[in-house]
């Protein structure tokens, strides 16, 4: 179900992903020559899934984009690149189960098991449920020029709640995703 509290908004500022349970998946259009992008711009945000953070977390998640595409030898410009990026986030609230089971057994299987079985033991098991939020973040990257979709990025995991790490965790999930673009980092 979808997050909609402001006492998560807060929480959960710009899909801070705790980045040693990212996943990430890209799918492209196998055809496009990458090198040819020079310049992008950003669309912006779809369907207005950047209400769920705050101005903070939103100027991080840009300068993040900003230094993985500058680092690419990408330069951004305002309106009209080569190429156009949209981004879309979506929190949602998760539930883990785990079970434990603990055997305290008699004997009766090994060398006493002749005589007819062998005396009580008892089992006890106990579970636990976690709530977590899982954010996903998702990258699309169209060609200006045609409108056609070039590459499309996602990177989903447990999102990490903890203000004080906003500031590091959000740059290394978008170098996460960014990881699997098709413009690699020049040596």
């Amino acid at each position: 179900m979808k997050i909609g509290s402001l006492g998560f908004i807060v929480l959960v500022g710009g899909l801070l992903l705790n980045c040693s349970s990212i996943k990430v998946t890209s799918d492209s259009e196998k055809t496009t020559d990458f090198s040819q992008y020079k310049t992008y711009s950003f669309l912006g945000w779809q369907n207005d899934s950047d209400k769920i953070m705050n101005d903070f977390d939103k100027k991080r998640m840009h300068d993040a984009f900003k230094s993985e595409f500058q680092s690419r030898n990408l330069k951004f410009v305002e309106k009209g690149g080569d190429m156009s990026i949209s981004l879309f986030i979506v929190i949602n609230k998760e539930t883990s189960v785990t079970a434990y089971t603990n055997y305290y057994g008699g004997g009766g299987y090994g060398r006493y098991r002749r005589y007819g079985g062998g005396w009580g033991g008892s089992t006890s098991t106990s579970y636990s449920e976690n709530d977590y939020l899982k954010g996903t973040l998702v990258m699309d990257a169209f060609d200006e020029q045609s409108g056609e979709q070039i590459w499309q990025g996602v990177a989903a995991g447990t999102v990490q709640e903890k203000p004080e790490k906003r500031e590091k965790s959000i740059p290394k999930t978008v170098a996460a995703l960014m990881k699997k673009f098709p413009v690699a980092v020049p040596k």
